[in-house]
């Protein structure tokens, strides 16, 4: 018996692998545009939106966890556990709403991964193109092929290891950028003052360059439904984009404020005297884009593995006879392989063709993905979902956990209704300019 929950314990991830991989996707192409965003606002109500939604989002994300959990502990009861079995977004909402929320958050999951991807493809070849003079469609297309081969040939050890490495580079990277820009004279530039009209203009950018939730049912397989070591990880790998977003939209808004005309404030930094500047922000962009699509990948792919699960499509490799075993090999790898390269077939196959063909792909599909997927779906679902399990039963203590935070759940539902609603009136008075 001992034996056995060592053995577990060595199968689960780390906290730090936890931590890199939230880091990795919330700090991701949506930084750049940040400050773009946030410049008619100002910075002090920028950065109190940012913490606003830091907090919302945090909150969304325990809820999250804590119902996932809840769910691999009954289903463990019923039947042995696999070894990386991973209860995705549609199956919670199945399991708590009924076959609506199910359905409901089928629609909103498949539209936000798909909108994630075609953003991440997109910047990505624009990104190279300013670095290495290559197409954007094919640079888009070869970067977007390079992790997704490292995920389905690399496994989740390689994938885990070399996100990690990224994600360090990337917080060196950014901090060093952020270093110079102090030191040329970014904070010099800030006022205090500003334009809280404009906030909720920033509101879709935010929680786009914040959410990590569509990794919350990973994260919950990945530490074996260990609640301590999730709680841990979402708040410790949470918070570092809080910080490193605050000073980045502090000092990229204090560069724009010294300058006299309307510009990108990323592309002020850019023109700072050592020219070096401009391919560390360019590589640090570049760097974001990669661990926000490692993330994406990894969490839609099991999405879709999952369903092509419950079609019962992963049929048992036939035995054969060790003089065959050679000339079968390729046949029996393809047969345990088949649903993960399907899915992530699924998963880039749409992302990439849309992205090559759509010019400006990376702005529309930013706001969409974060002003309606991702605030439907990891802002109004995951109360409701709450809501409906307290409702079911009351007596297991792990579920004890979400009745008394009721109140809770209850304001952070009104406050997600509340974005939806905004970002409706935002865009029907746009349409109507």
């Amino acid at each position: 018996m001992e034996e056995e929950t060592i053995k577990n314990d060595q199968e689960k991830g780390t906290i730090a692998g936890a931590v890199a991989l939230i880091i990795g996707t919330s700090i991701g192409s949506g930084i750049p545009a940040l400050p773009q965003k946030a410049s008619p606002a100002g910075i002090f109500p920028s950065s109190i939106s940012l913490i606003v939604c830091w907090g919302f989002l945090l909150i969304e994300a325990l809820i999250l966890i804590e119902i996932n959990v809840s769910l691999r502990r009954g289903k463990r009861k019923g039947e042995e556990e696999n070894e990386f079995e991973v209860i995705s977004i549609r199956t919670m909402a199945q399991e708590t709403l009924g076959d609506w929320g199910g359905t409901l958050a089928t629609v909103f999951y498949v539209f936000l991964g798909y909108t994630s991807m075609i953003a991440y493809c997109s910047k990505s070849g624009e990104i190279l193109y300013h670095l290495l003079n290559i197409p954007e469609s094919v640079s888009g297309f070869l970067f977007t092929t390079v992790f997704t081969l490292l995920i389905s040939i690399g496994g989740t050890r390689a994938t885990d290891q070399f996100n990690q490495w990224l994600t360090a580079s990337m917080i060196g990277l950014l901090v060093a950028i952020e270093v110079i820009a102090v030191v040329v004279g970014g904070w010099s530039g800030l006022d205090g003052s500003g334009n809280w009209g404009k906030v909720p203009a920033t509101i879709p950018v935010i929680i786009f360059s914040l959410v990590y939730h569509d990794l919350a049912p990973v994260l919950c397989a990945y530490l074996g439904g260990d609640l301590p070591r999730l709680r841990a990880s979402v708040l410790l790998g949470s918070l570092i984009p809080l910080l490193s977003l605050l000073v980045w939209d502090a000092i990229s808004l204090g560069l724009s404020a010294q300058a006299d005309q309307v510009i990108d404030p990323v592309e002020l930094l850019m023109r700072v005297r050592w020219s070096g500047v401009s391919v560390m922000v360019e590589a640090f962009s570049l760097m974001a884009v990669g661990t926000s699509l490692i993330g994406t990948l990894l969490g839609f792919s099991e999405f879709f593995k999952e369903q092509l699960k419950s079609l019962s499509w992963n049929s048992s490799p036939t035995k054969t006879s060790k003089e065959s075993t050679e000339f079968f090999g390729l046949r029996n790898w393809w047969g345990r392989n088949k649903i993960s390269f399907t899915a992530m077939a699924m998963v880039v196959t749409p992302s990439l063709f849309i992205s090559t063909t759509v010019p400006d792909a990376f702005s529309a599909a930013t706001d969409i993905a974060g002003g309606y997927c991702m605030t439907m779906l990891y802002g109004v679902l995951p109360p409701a979902m709450a809501w409906a399990v307290h409702n079911q039963e009351s007596k297991d203590s792990d579920r004890n956990e979400l009745s008394r935070a009721r109140p809770v759940v209850f304001a952070v539902g009104i406050f997600a209704c509340g974005i939806v609603v905004e970002q409706v009136l935002l865009d029907f008075s746009a349409f109507h300019l």
